[in-house]
């Protein structure tokens, strides 16, 4: 059973403007995907559909197999879990831990259980001496990683990363990889960053105009030159994939 199923997934906002058309997506249990494409081309509002927070005009999501419709609701929102690209947008609690804690006290964790979740999350991390301190005192890279804990005490099956380098400086992105790369999730990355991704994600898929246009291994898509500049997408001066660990 795969992790992720979408098929024939098409929206269109109330404008009018048609940001997804029939969409196919499949992902394996573990495998990490970096979804890419310029502004505009409906990454986020594909992500956004894998835990209902947008819904489909036509076509389906699974997600081990279990349809997204609205029974199904809260067991999906719990199994896909969404990082946004600025964590401010996901921390409101006064402290750290409560912040953390509000996932699955809402789902009706409690006490020792409760307890347990919020130490592997700020574990997972490596921000547990931090639980008590207001998340609006913490770095930006450090808020980032708790925004990552918030999801991860949910105990998802699927980590979808918005951005995740955003306004990260070098040494906040290789503490964040080292975080993701330690998790044992499925993962599917929109991002930009193009070394990130290939240092990431083994498989990236290519999005434009509201359609995927690539997908493949991630060294041949971005050693690909004429696929890139027809989907504008630019490495960094000097970057050579195939060179590149």
């Amino acid at each position: 059973m795969n992790a992720l199923e979408v098929r024939g997934l098409a929206f269109a906002y109330p404008d009018g403007l048609q940001a997804l058309f029939d969409v196919n997506l499949t992902m394996s249990r573990g495998e990490r995907v970096a979804l890419l494409g310029p502004n505009g081309a409906g990454k986020t509002t594909l992500a956004l559909h894998l835990n209902g927070v947008l819904e489909a005009g036509a076509g389906s999501v699974h997600v081990g197999g279990l349809e997204l419709k609205k029974a199904n609701l809260k067991e999906i929102r719990r199994r896909v879990a969404i990082v946004f690209q600025d964590p401010d947008d996901q921390l409101f609690m006064p402290s750290v831990r409560e912040d953390i804690a509000f996932g699955p006290a809402n789902l009706g964790v409690t006490g020792a259980d409760l307890d347990a979740r919020i130490h592997d999350a700020l574990g997972a991390v490596g921000m547990t001496e931090h639980a008590h301190r207001p998340p609006h005192h913490l770095s930006y890279g450090q808020r980032r990683r708790v925004a990552v804990a918030t999801v991860l005490a949910m105990e998802p099956e699927i980590l979808v990363m918005d951005e995740p380098t955003s306004n990260l400086d070098p040494a906040a992105k290789r503490e964040l990889a080292g975080i993701l790369q330690s998790l044992d999730l499925t993962m599917l990355m929109v991002t930009h960053d193009m070394p990130y991704a290939l240092e990431m994600c083994e498989r990236a898929v290519v999005m434009n105009r509201g359609r995927i246009t690539a997908d493949g291994p991630t060294r041949e898509i971005m050693a690909d030159e004429g696929l890139m500049r027809a989907n504008r997408l630019e490495l960094p001066y000097g970057f050579d994939p195939s060179f590149s660990r």
